[in-house]
């Protein structure tokens, strides 16, 4: 299951070639009647994002978030495959006919836990979930411009294909490498993705690879008071194995991350525990190395259910890539974020601004979101994505927008609460012009799609075959149930 030796991977992400830098293909009256389509339809955008920032749903539970894009596109005359890869709530639209093949991605999963209301101070709505990594403007950012491009294609009598990959579960239920690994992106060109985020950036990095999966020991339950000596507790064995990957930490090459919790730790103090699990992260740049160190979790398992004899099963839960960034792409990306532009607060944005910034760690007052940072190309980011994976199989790039005030960190409840307000709108709409400009400039321009599919291939190394993390199993539906 090694995807490719270490030096390979390494030496492809440093890979110190200059990509080719293209002039725009796209007239100044061209990118304005591009940027006036996405304006036009940006009443939509807002309902679509406020409505799926109202549904919240977990990973592979979407269903009225995936509905309502859906509709949104069949509306605009998509052709919409639901259920792909064996995903009930993920699904495939497309528009246009011939190549090039451009694509699009959007999420639309909640994060449990993460309740919040679009107020600047810390309150739940009730809920069991909130978009605290804002899918609900990934998603409708991504719509919007995949709309924009069919209208543009059409309009011009340009031949090429747009599609928008519906993928459900990014956070850890890895839609996008079940994607791959069916095959699902043979035939695209290029692939433009985006994210939420605190700043205006088409910085190219390169992301964590990342294995999860459950530990789930199993006991012999008994009386804890009156017969313990008869009990074999799985709670034992779920801190036993946690101590010993704790003590793994300091053997480890320096950039791995490895988190867990446990999530199943019995039913009550007075019943020696026969059920108990955990749920483990496991992140480097690398995958060689996530592979190695997940090998050594595992055995460390094996051996605190020796030690309290139990018995332990794993289920890999989901696993990706990390990012391979594209110069070629990258540049685009900029020059179109820059032509477009960031946006103002008004005094009401501004107030509430201002007020979040107060919540946040060494912020005092929140940046101006008209700013575009400064283009960087492969700075590592420790933080993993199942786009990972689509970008060692397709030249892929990478958008961030303002969407929230600055200093706010994703998996917060500023992020989940500013993704539900008129600012989080403004941002998405700064991405989808970005995105349509871009995609419209790859139909234009076949010569950068070549560019970037050699520097994807330089990268990739010449020996590297894609194997996926997640080995062969289906897609874990469950992963967010309680057990």
């Amino acid at each position: 299951m090694r995807p490719a030796s270490r030096h390979l991977l390494l030496s492809a992400i440093v890979l110190a070639t200059v990509s080719p830098v293209h002039a725009t293909s796209l007239s100044d009256p061209e990118a304005k009647a591009l940027e006036a389509s996405v304006d036009a339809l940006s009443p939509k955008l807002a309902t679509v994002a406020h409505d799926v920032w109202n549904y919240a749903e977990v990973g592979f539970k979407e269903t009225r978030s995936t509905a309502e894009l859906q509709k949104t596109l069949r509306d605009a005359g998509f052709h919409v495959e639901t259920g792909i890869s064996g995903i009930p709530t993920a699904f495939l639209a497309t528009a246009g006919s011939g190549g090039p093949v451009i694509a699009l991605l959007a999420e639309y999963d909640a994060l449990p836990g993460l309740s919040q209301d679009a107020g600047p101070e810390q309150k739940s709505l009730g809920g069991i979930a909130g978009h605290a990594c804002g899918h609900n403007l990934l998603g409708a950012a991504s719509v919007t411009a995949a709309i924009a491009l069919k209208q543009w294609l059409t309009q011009n009598g340009i031949k090429g294909t747009i599609r928008l990959y519906g993928s459900p579960a990014e956070e850890g239920g890895f839609s996008k490498a079940y994607f791959v690994r069916d095959g699902l992106f043979k035939d695209v060109d290029a692939v433009l993705s985006w994210h939420p985020g605190d700043a205006n950036n088409a910085s190219q990095g390169q992301l964590l690879s990342v294995i999860s999966a459950k530990f789930r020991f199993t006991g012999v339950a008994s009386h804890a008071a009156v017969a313990p000596e008869r009990g074999r507790s799985a709670l034992d064995a779920v801190e036993i194995h946690d101590v010993a990957v704790n003590f793994m930490r300091e053997h480890v090459p320096q950039d791995t991350r490895i988190h867990y919790t446990i999530t199943d730790g019995g039913d009550q103090p007075n019943i020696v525990p026969a059920h108990a699990e955990s749920f483990y992260y496991i992140r480097h740049y690398d995958p060689a190395v996530v592979l190695d160190v997940w090998d050594r979790v595992q055995k460390a398992a094996q051996g605190a259910a020796l030690a309290t004899g139990t018995k332990v099963a794993v289920e890999v839960i989901g696993g990706s890539y990390g990012d391979l960034p594209n110069d070629v792409l990258g540049r685009i990306v900029d020059a179109n974020l820059r032509r477009v532009g960031g946006y103002s607060y008004s005094a009401q944005e501004t107030a509430y601004a201002k007020a979040i910034a107060t919540t946040l760690p060494g912020q005092s007052a929140p940046s101006d979101p008209n700013v575009i940072a400064p283009y960087e190309q492969g700075r590592q980011i420790p933080a993993s994505s199942d786009v990972g994976d689509i970008s060692w199989a397709v030249p892929t790039s990478a958008l961030g927008t303002a969407t929230w005030v600055s200093g706010t960190r994703p998996h917060s409840w500023q992020a989940a609460s500013t993704s539900g307000t008129s600012i989080g709108i403004k941002g998405a709409i700064i991405a989808a012009k970005t995105l349509t400009l871009t995609g419209a400039e790859l139909f234009r321009n076949p010569a950068v799609l070549k560019d970037a599919k050699a520097e994807l291939a330089r990268r990739q190394g010449a020996n590297f075959v894609y194997r996926p993390l997640i080995g062969d199993r289906k897609p874990p539906l469950d992963y967010t149930d309680k057990k």
